[in-house]
């Protein structure tokens, strides 16, 4: 971390699957050629806001200069007070991760050190214990965070939870003592709001991509025609999502026997198949702007005051950089955007379990009456379906007046990405579903023969999921699915035969 910008890619590795972080000199310098100047600051006793004047309401209240470090102690624990269920240890991991590349950037004034022992408990695994509910855009969740390098609070350290001053000792590490501006930092920004939507943004690309896939099993099993994904339609329209999405729908049937019988069993389909490239090209595109917007903002600065360089001296510019609304309202277009993907993915698996529709056995089963099959599984997908309807109402919208009306207007971004981030689950979970159903209904089409791409998901299914001859419990079934969802897996299976996708 230092020299070159991280990549999402690079940033989940490091939340989810415990890559370790390493500084390299490029780093170093910035860090401290700023905190140099935070130094500056206090033996010349200039007014900066939270170093050395009060906090919150009392902005212009100067502090006495030995009362620094106190202050920014009382900052972190007074701050502390998130309730809730604890958040996820990827999320902390990433929001951690966040604190280190934004205050990293040199612009904040933090001591290396500081950032050095945050490294060490990312690199050691020790998770801070965050109640997740109570933020309008940060402050509380990473204040509880904070706590664990004082000392204080609780963390994780594999599986047990542990006083903060015990987690740390686990790893060889001591209490650390913030210094002045470090408490601010640590609680203030935009840090945690962009970890999570790094997080949502990374699953619900994956989750977006499958779906194709899954809709191009769909198209099989309900015999649809291939012909609205014709390039010449497409070519009408100016979206080029939606030509990507055509495409990709063109080479996951391309070879596919069931496709080449059924060309003309309809002049045209319902919409849930017929206006694939449309909806779920327009989703796409709400995900790749919010894409954007985020690794922006994760390249970015969020901190206030923010210490800047002049010549030999510097300055700390008062501003809003903390301010998240940038992710809020990408966060909240994501969960739109995820409502729309599942919104059509739970058509096409109704159409599935209908044989009114699908001219298959009822609920795809084997011995209908007798046996339930899959109806209920689509009363699964049709719950989380109106579930993130339910979501899909903006946060960034919302404002309540907060510190005694000095934030008389506040993000709520926090709440936004938080929906984001278990809206892509949810959307898995749905696309897992359509998944499921399509290679049952292309079991019962043998031996019509699907497309190469289709064949090879399917095989990798059955080694685990077997075709259902009778009722049995699904939950295991549908929970296997969903992590190929979630974990890529079952977009590089695909790609391993047909190779890249449009994204």
């Amino acid at each position: 971390m230092g020299e070159n910008p991280i990549t999402i890619e690079q940033f989940v590795a490091i939340a989810r699957h415990g890559a370790r972080v390493a500084f390299d000199a490029t780093y170093v310098d910035r860090v401290r050629r700023s905190r140099a100047l935070v130094e500056r600051f206090l033996a010349e006793n200039r007014l900066v806001y939270g170093v050395t004047t009060g906090f919150g309401d009392n902005v212009t209240k100067v502090i006495d200069p030995a009362d620094a470090e106190l202050l920014q102690r009382n900052i972190v624990r007074s701050h502390a007070v998130s309730i809730g269920d604890p958040l996820p240890t990827e999320m902390v991991r990433a929001i951690a991760l966040m604190e280190l590349v934004g205050l990293g950037e040199g612009y904040s004034g933090v001591r290396f050190e500081t950032l050095e022992l945050i490294r060490r408990m990312l690199n050691g695994g020790v998770t801070p214990h965050v109640p997740g509910e109570g933020s309008v855009g940060y402050l509380a969740p990473e204040a509880h965070m904070a706590l664990v390098l004082l000392g204080e609070g609780r963390a994780w350290y594999g599986d047990e939870l542990l006083p903060g001053a015990e987690a740390l000792a686990r790893i060889g590490e001591q209490p650390a003592r913030l210094a002045a501006k470090e408490g601010l930092s640590l609680t203030n920004g935009t840090h945690s709001v962009t970890a999570i939507a790094v997080l949502a943004a990374h699953d619900a690309g994956i989750a977006a991509t499958t779906a194709d896939i899954a809709a191009s099993l769909s198209v099989q099993a309900l015999k649809g025609t291939l012909r609205a994904y014709d390039v010449r339609i497409q070519q009408r329209k100016r979206h080029p999502e939606q030509a990507a999405v055509a495409e990709n729908l063109r080479r996951l049937t391309d070879s596919s026997a069931i496709s080449a019988e059924f060309l003309d069993n309809r002049l045209q389909d319902s919409l849930a198949l017929r206006a694939i490239p449309q909806m779920h090209g327009g989703a796409k595109r709400a995900l790749a702007q919010a894409r954007e917007v985020i690794v922006e903002e994760l390249h970015s600065v969020g901190d206030n005051p923010v210490i800047h360089p002049e010549g030999a001296d510097g300055v700390a510019l008062s501003g809003a950089n903390c301010d998240s609304t940038f992710v809020g309202i990408q966060a909240d277009s994501m969960v739109n955007a995820m409502t729309v993907l599942a919104k059509i993915s739970e058509r096409r698996t109704d159409r599935m379990v209908n044989s009114n529709f699908s001219e298959l056995p009822a609920f795809l089963a084997p011995r209908p009456g007798l046996d339930s099959g899959y109806m209920i599984a689509q009363y699964t997908a049709a719950a989380l379906t109106m579930e993130l309807r339910g979501m899909a109402v903006p946060a960034s919208a919302d404002t309540v007046p907060t510190s005694a009306g000095q934030e008389d207007v506040v993000s709520n971004a926090y709440l936004a990405a938080l929906k984001a981030y278990r809206a892509a689950r949810k959307l898995s979970h749905v696309v897992a579903i359509e998944v499921m159903c399509a290679v049952q209904a292309l079991d019962l089409l043998a031996p019509r023969s699907p497309s190469p791409a289709a064949e090879a998901l399917r095989a990798r299914i059955r080694e685990t999921v077997p075709t259902v001859d009778a009722d049995r419990g699904f939950h295991a079934d549908l929970e296997h699915i969903a992590e190929l969802v979630r974990s890529g897996e079952a977009l590089r299976i695909v790609e391993n035969v047909i190779g890249p996708l449009s994204r």
